[in-house]
């Protein structure tokens, strides 16, 4: 540890404290977990539906896309309603009209405001009451409410199959024809989707909120924040403001400004090290990740699209064979494979180079196995999506080798598993030559760090496989959400942290002193906010209160070292001038550069938009999510990726130079299309839903009579311009790295001197 001795226990105690927080808590979802009933029976004693035809409900649901189509308490798919939501209204609805018809002869909107008042209120105590006899497991409801729930089962039994009535809604909501062909299993759907809706309304024991925190907003049974929402919102913002103070006064007070500056050398230092096989061999990684990068931006305007038409693409019926529950499938699974390939191949790129300019034995075989490992998963998840949503597969088999139903991991538990052992497979060849490394004299405290980010990334991905197919879906949301945040936006945000400073070291463009202390303190500072602020996703997800207050708490501290994210991404674009050798950096420097302003913008401003809890009990599942999604992923992330991707080619290609025009049109065309794409359709539409969520509700927020408004069409059309410009920008970096590099078809450069 040597000097670094303090900043090393800091960051051991952070992740020793948070880590015991998050896993302790995680004790509490698994028991506080909304109970699923043995058996839903009426007063007269009719039994309606098992435990077993709720979770057979639930794999169904699965089958269709689960968090692709629609949502379920506020994760998924934004064009369908959420289900939740969307049920829980329909059934308050078809209560009403039995009680007003059984008990005044008329419908419930035709009475006057007394007699409304008297069967709203009646109805609030009806549905908060919790009526489920934890001893035996059975849930009585009453032969009204029993009749309301099947008029609402058959209105989803005729809408997810081929009801020629329901057709038009099919194509607002972009379902395709006979979404479930299975009678029996649409029956079980319904009954899965009145669970969820019942945990929405039915109030957790001891307390008088539902479990899932009152959310969604209803007026019609009082679905509020909770005292605890407002308290620990107001907390949050507090704990913001106290954060970004103490670390601009850290900054300015406690930094060594008087850090003499590294001496540059004359020539680039990684030029000075003969290419490797291995790393000779990294062209195909490179191309799979702008391969991917472009199916997903052309699957994500067929996405976008079917927002506007539904089931067709200008006119073309696609949806009987590609709908949006499997465009929108691909769209995020291709975001994530071809992101994690550009990390993959610059730690294979930088292995090499951690153990002295030389191959560890048979590593480019291990290159080249791992290579067509991520082929075949990419290949047989895609293909495995395709055929659970066509139902084509046994029942048994789509959760194994089809979609597993749950937002970012739904390739089909096989080639989850067959991907962490991919990961795992990468974790060794980085560890074969980082090991020896670390055994040599020397300060190697920065390659420690990397080491330990490599094994994380490694490794935490497998804590997805910790669900089943039956599990809880409150407890599969802590273990998905254990890969979406904490492994995506905490673990790769640390490991990009050193490799960036190992490579600006290696580089001579800062001290290694420098680049240890900023990477364990950008470390810290991550981990502390980042690990039990997982829990912000947690707030409505069938979580008790100390879940909600954890992730208040801890997510506020994720957005206070944004704060300091663009001054050093500054400082590494301002070294361009330092040498002649430098400018072949300029557009690697330049996407990390973007990095830093979108995860101010995009992670900070829009992360922190929808991140209290008062503010998420109205916004989630709204468009607004989709904005912090689409600038947080691809802005923060897919930059890093594309910096990395450029970086590593620059280096395989040594004598390439990089096409100036089409850098520019890729680089700026990017970042245009991605700010035309939000502020000009996405978060317009998601303010508008924002306020139709506090004044009438989340279902109709969600609603095609809401959405399908002529506004919100000109809005999502609106978006083909943004779309338009980023797909251009995208075009032009493939053709840059595909054609021009990896195909060596453009202007080379002369050889420029080794370094001595």
């Amino acid at each position: 540890m040597g000097e670094y001795r303090r900043l090393w226990w800091t960051l051991i105690a952070i992740l020793t404290i948070t880590f015991a927080i998050l896993g302790l808590s995680g004790v509490e979802v698994y028991r506080q977990a909304p109970p699923i009933p043995a058996k839903i029976v009426t007063t007269s004693g009719t039994e309606l539906m098992t435990r077993e035809d709720i979770m057979e409900g639930q794999a169904a649901w699965q089958s269709v896309g689960g968090m692709q189509l629609g949502s379920i308490w506020g994760h998924g798919a934004y064009q369908a309603p959420d289900w939740s939501a969307d049920w829980l209204h329909r059934e308050l609805v078809a209560w009403l009209d039995l009680a007003a018809a059984q008990e005044h002869g008329k419908p419930f909107d035709r009475l006057d405001g007394a007699q409304k008042a008297a069967l709203t209120y009646r109805l609030q105590g009806e549905y908060r009451r919790n009526m489920l006899d934890r001893a035996s497991g059975t849930l009585t409801v009453s032969d009204r409410r029993a009749e309301a729930i099947r008029r609402t089962a058959l209105h989803y039994q005729q809408l997810f199959g081929d009801d020629p009535e329901l057709r038009p809604l099919r194509e607002d909501y972009a379902m395709k024809e006979d979404t479930l062909p299975d009678p029996d299993r649409r029956a079980a759907l319904a009954d899965f989707l009145f669970w969820t809706a019942w945990a929405a309304a039915t109030e957790r024991p001891g307390t008088v909120a539902t479990y899932t925190n009152n959310w969604p907003p209803e007026p019609l049974i009082g679905n509020r924040p909770t005292t605890e929402n407002v308290l620990w919102s107001l907390a949050c913002v507090v704990l913001l403001i106290a954060g970004i103070g103490a670390l601009i006064w850290g900054w300015a007070f406690l930094r060594d400004h008087d850090e003499t500056a590294a001496p540059v050398a004359a020539a680039d230092p990684l030029r000075g090290i003969a290419l490797t096989a291995s790393q000779k061999a990294l062209g195909k990684y490179l191309f799979v990740v702008i391969a991917l990068f472009i199916f997903q931006i052309f699957i994500g305007g067929l996405t976008a699209h079917y927002t506007v038409e539904g089931q067709s693409f200008y006119g073309v019926d696609l949806s009987q064979w590609l709908p949006y529950s499997l465009a929108r499938t691909w769209h995020l699974q291709s975001a994530v494979l071809w992101i994690a390939t550009a990390f993959l191949a610059a730690g294979l790129f930088l292995a090499p180079v951690i153990n002295g300019g030389a191959d560890p034995r048979h590593q480019k075989l291990g290159v080249d196995i791992l290579f067509w490992a991520l082929v075949l998963v990419v290949a047989g998840s895609f293909l495995g999506n395709y055929l659970a949503i066509a139902h084509l597969l046994p029942r048994d088999w789509s959760f194994w080798i089809g979609h597993q139903g749950y937002e970012f991991l739904d390739l089909g538990r096989v080639w989850q598993i067959a991907l962490f052992a991919g990961l795992c497979l990468w974790l060794a060849l980085m560890l074969r030559a980082m090991i020896p490394a670390l055994r040599a004299d020397g300060d190697r405290n920065l390659l420690a760090l990397l080491c330990l980010s490599t094994v994380a990334i490694g490794l935490f991905y497998g804590s997805g496989l910790f669900y089943g197919e039956r599990s809880s879906i409150t407890v599969m949301e802590y273990w998905r959400w254990w890969v979406v945040h904490l492994w995506v936006e905490g673990i790769f945000e640390v490991f990009a942290t050193a490799a960036i400073a190992f490579i600006f070291a290696t580089l001579g463009l800062v001290s290694k002193r420098i680049a240890t202390a900023a990477s364990l303190v950008s470390a810290s500072l991550f981990m502390v906010g980042g690990v039990p602020g997982t829990f912000h996703h947690l707030y409505f997800s069938g979580t008790t209160t100390p879940v909600m207050a954890i992730g208040a708490a801890f997510s506020a501290l994720e957005v206070v070292p944004l704060v300091i994210l663009g001054h050093e991404a500054w400082e590494r674009w301002d070294q361009r001038h330092k040498a002649p050798w430098m400018t072949a950096l300029r557009w690697p420097l330049a996407c990390f550069v973007a990095v830093a302003f979108w995860n101010m913008l995009g992670a900070g401003v829009f992360g922190f938009m929808i991140n209290t809890p008062v503010a998420l009990f109205y916004l989630q599942g709204l468009n607004t999510t989709a904005v912090h999604a689409h600038a947080a992923l691809f802005g923060v992330y897919g930059f890093l990726a594309l910096g990395f991707t450029l970086l590593v080619l620059r280096y395989i290609r040594p004598d390439l130079i990089l096409n100036e025009r089409l850098m520019r049109v890729g680089f700026w065309s990017l970042n245009a299309g991605l700010v035309l794409m939000i502020f000009t359709s996405l978060l317009p539409i998601g303010l508008f839903q924002f306020q139709a969520s506090v004044t009438t509700g989340m279902w109709y927020a969600r609603s095609a009579d809401f959405l399908q408004q002529p506004l919100f069409q000109t809005l999502r059309w609106v978006r083909t311009f943004g779309d338009v410009v980023f797909i251009i920008g995208a075009v032009a970096l493939a053709w840059q790295v595909v054609v021009l590099g990896l195909w060596k078809g453009g202007r080379r450069a002369p050889p420029l001197p080794a370094a001595e």
